[in-house]
């Protein structure tokens, strides 16, 4: 008996009778964030090992290029948790997250095109002998999965991103337009216009892929 005339529990049943502390790998996405905002920011490792994989498949998605993957992620994460105090909760975090990465992509598409702009004047100013030795064709290759990445890569950027948000990565119409920042209308639009490139682009083979 305590001091107070009550029975005292047996330490056994005092241990259980007290709330589990819930790991921070089982919290959602909404408590780990205000999780952040409070201060604890080893929660963010948790967000990141939740959303790395979808991330990278989705940079692959748009370069099929393995080694572009881990920087490009990694840089997607970095602007994560720098913009993290700006988040709202007026979207999914995961929404806000491909937006982000969808954003880096773009980025780096445009530092391709200048450096390739860069790389055509230096071919065009070089001497005859030296534009031979620039120039290597190499022989085409006709399985279906390669054939599908060089349509993708051969697309705009805004119709390639579009038709792997929809078909590679499974969003929805809405979420594809939260993530480009655009109208429902434009993202079907964009999805139809891409659609029809690529069958022109790699003919037969593809009429059961796309």
């Amino acid at each position: 008996m305590s001091e107070s005339g009550h029975k005292k529990q047996p330490m056994a049943y005092q241990t259980l009778a007290q709330p589990a502390e819930v790991p921070l790998q089982a919290k959602s996405d909404e408590v780990l964030i205000t999780l952040i905002h409070q201060g604890e920011h080893a929660a963010f490792r948790v967000l990141v090992e939740r959303y790395q994989e979808r991330i990278r498949n989705l940079i692959y998605s748009i370069f099929h290029e393995p080694g572009i993957v881990e920087d490009l992620s990694q840089e997607v994460f970095i602007k994560a948790y720098e913009a993290l105090h700006q988040f709202r909760f007026q979207s999914s975090f995961y929404t806000w997250l491909y937006r982000i990465a969808v954003n880096k992509s773009r980025d780096e598409l445009r530092k391709r095109k200048v450096r390739r702009w860069f790389s055509l004047q230096s071919m065009m100013e070089s001497s005859d002998k030296e534009l031979g030795a620039k120039i290597v064709a190499e022989p085409p290759d006709h399985e279906l999965q390669e054939l599908l990445a060089a349509g993708l890569k051969s697309l705009p950027d805004k119709y390639r991103i579009a038709v792997t948000l929809k078909d590679v990565e499974g969003f929805s119409y809405e979420e594809i337009a939260e993530i480009m920042e655009c109208e429902i209308g434009t993202v079907k639009s964009r999805l139809s216009r891409a659609r029809a490139m690529l069958r022109k682009i790699l003919g037969p083979l593809l009429k059961e892929a796309v």
